[in-house]
C-alpha cells in the first residue's frame, strides 16, 4: 500500500513535522502560499489573544509562515504544490484572476525549486467546475479537496481528488486498515493543529513511525499516485 500525506499553507510548525519525517524515512507534499510568507525574515509562532492584528488558530494560536527565501532549505527533499498566491477560494474572485493566484504559486514554487509543482490543494476544500477546468487548461495533475472517501483511486476527477482522511479523524486507523485493500491511503492537515503540545507531537511522530514500520506500507508522494486513478 502507498501512504502519501500533505499539510497546507507553509507554516513555522512544517519545521517540526519535517524533522519527524526526516527521522521515519517519510515522504509528503507541502501545500504553500507564496504570497502570504514574508520575503525576507521568518515568522514568529506564539501564543496570542484573539483581535490582535494576526490571524489566530482557535482563537489563541498565532500561525507563524517561513520566509520565501527558507523555502528551498527548509523543505528539501520534499514535494511542493500550489495553494494559491494568498490562498484564495475558488468563486471568491473571478475565475482569471484565481487561476492567475494559482499559476503564480507554482511558477514561483518551480522557479525557487527548479523542479515541477504540479499538485494543487483547494483553499479551504472549495472548487467549482470552471475552476476545476482551468486547472486542467493549464496543466494541473490534482486538485486535493478535503473530502474523504474509503477508496482514493476510485477517482474519476484528479482535479477534485479525495483524501482518505485529516490526519486527525477519529477514525483514522480504521480506515488506514480498510485501505489496505484498496492499496492507497492519504491523509491530510495543518501542522498549527498540533500546537505547541509536545504530547500531540509525541503522538504523532508514533503513528509516522508505525506506518514507516509496516511491511504493508511505502510512502510515497501525492503526485506518484495520479497514474493510479481511475480517471487518469
Amino acid at each position: 500500500m502507498k501512504v502519501v500525506q500533505c499539510w497546507d499553507d507553509g507554516v513555522i510548525t512544517d519545521g517540526r513535522l519535517i524533522d519527524i519525517l526526516r527521522r521515519h524515512g517519510a515522504k509528503a507534499t507541502f501545500n504553500l502560499n507564496p504570497g502570504l510568507m514574508d520575503p525576507e525574515k521568518r515568522g514568529g509562532c506564539a501564543w496570542r489573544k484573539q483581535g490582535e492584528g494576526t490571524w489566530n488558530h482557535n482563537f489563541g494560536f498565532g500561525v507563524g509562515k517561513f520566509s520565501l527565501r527558507d523555502i528551498p532549505e527548509i523543505y528539501s527533499g520534499f514535494e511542493l504544490a500550489s495553494h494559491c498566491w494568498r490562498h484564495e477560494n475558488a468563486g471568491s474572485i473571478p475565475d482569471a484572476e484565481w487561476i492567475k493566484s494559482a499559476m503564480d504559486a507554482r511558477k514561483f514554487l518551480e522557479d525557487i525549486v527548479q523542479k515541477p509543482c504540479r499538485g494543487f490543494a483547494w483553499p479551504c476544500g472549495v472548487s467549482t467546475q470552471g475552476t476545476i477546468d482551468l486547472l486542467r487548461e493549464n496543466g494541473f495533475a490534482y486538485g486535493r479537496t478535503t473530502q474523504n472517501t474509503y477508496d482514493v483511486r476510485d477517482c474519476d476527477e484528479p482535479l477534485a481528488l479525495a483524501s482518505n482522511c485529516h490526519f486527525k479523524d477519529p477514525g483514522f486507523w480504521d480506515r488506514y486498515s480498510k485501505a489496505k485493500a484498496t492499496g492507497v491511503f492519504y491523509f491530510w492537515g495543518h501542522t498549527y493543529e498540533m500546537y505547541q503540545y509536545d504530547d500531540m507531537w509525541d503522538s504523532f511522530e508514533s503513528m509516522i513511525k508505525y506506518i514507516s514500520d509496516d511491511p504493508d506500507a511505502e510512502w510515497a508522494d501525492v503526485i506518484n499516485i495520479v497514474p493510479m486513478l481511475r480517471g487518469a
